[in-house]
């Protein structure tokens, strides 16, 4: 049973509004940033600048990944496009590193060589108002990632919440290098966003590449949809459960126990019900369920995760 394609449409259609918002809001902060570094010459607006362009970057390249991973599966790609999106979360995390280093090595420059910063006031202006443009769309994003599982768009909201935090530390900054006399405070602050984009980054190309690799889904995922095959009590057991991502949809293929004496017609109709039910709970799902007449199941060389000892799990609601 695949995903319903009403589901996949709207998720999809969301992932769309809000890339586009992205890349709108980026290119808004690069130019009210650009204006800012021209005026103050300020070390921590010069990586909060090359912080945004790079995002700019990375939100046009989740852009045309959500709408490569909304394509239909073809005879090509029978599974679909949906891993487009970690390719463009591999793409984030490697403009993030680049920038990360650009920002450092020019912080420690500007620690060994510390200049004033001018224009205090239109660098405090543009610092504030990209905060508030950052956790809005932030917000944006957190909204849409309650109606859609994209890794791209988590990656997405994940760096412009680094931002977030970056563009805090850049404004301790400013105010230090144009009001207090301390510019070495202001290349310090470069320094930490630096750091704070690194360790982003490695976050990120971490899922991306679980993501590329098949690693197994949540284990509360598992734990839900063995529940809710197991309500059933005409089915006596699973195994082989097996669970990835690929892009927004969830991949589900198990081997489900049956009375042997049961009709193909009646075991068919037991299994479609353990689908609608696993469906019920994960609208994104892409479900293949193969019945084994009990107590005659083939013998396979299960990995761990996927051996399933019924009577360790308990029947429940699930989420």
């Amino acid at each position: 049973m695949t995903a319903p394609s009403s589901a996949l449409d709207d998720a999809h259609a969301t992932t769309r509004r809000i890339t586009t918002l992205s890349v709108g809001t980026a290119t808004i902060l690069i130019v009210m940033k650009a204006f800012a570094l021209g005026a103050s010459g300020s070390v921590s607006i010069l990586a909060t600048l090359a912080d945004s362009t790079l995002d700019l970057i990375a939100s046009l390249a989740t852009f045309f990944a959500v709408r490569w991973a909304a394509a239909p599966a073809d005879p090509e790609h029978r599974y679909g496009h949906g891993k487009a999106e970690a390719l463009a979360g591999l793409v984030q995390a490697g403009l993030i590193f680049a920038s990360a280093v650009f920002i450092g090595w020019e912080a420690v420059q500007r620690i060994f060589d510390p200049r004033p910063v001018a224009a205090g006031g239109w660098a405090v202006g543009v610092v504030v108002a990209s905060i508030a443009v950052t956790l809005w769309l932030v917000w944006m994003q957190t909204q849409a990632l309650k109606k859609t599982a994209s890794l791209a768009v988590a990656g997405d909201r994940a760096h412009y919440a680094a931002d977030l935090a970056a563009n805090v530390v850049v404004l301790i900054g400013v105010i230090s290098g144009a009001y207090l006399g301390a510019p070495g405070l202001d290349a310090a602050a470069g320094l930490v966003v630096a750091v704070w984009l690194f360790w982003g980054a490695i976050t990120l190309l971490r899922e991306s590449a679980d993501h590329l690799l098949d690693h197994a889904g949540p284990e509360e995922a598992r734990v839900a949809i063995t529940a809710a095959v197991l309500a059933d009590p005409r089915i006596s057991g699973l195994h082989q459960l097996r669970t990835r991502m690929a892009g927004q949809v969830l991949m589900v293929q198990m081997h489900v126990d049956l009375d042997p004496t049961l009709t193909l017609e009646a075991a068919h109709a037991i299994v479609v019900e353990a689908e609608q039910r696993i469906q019920a709970a994960f609208p994104h799902a892409d479900i293949l369920i193969h019945a084994d007449p009990r107590g005659r199941a083939e013998v396979h060389a299960a990995r761990p995760e996927e051996a399933v000892e019924p009577l360790t799990i308990q029947s429940g609601p699930w989420s």
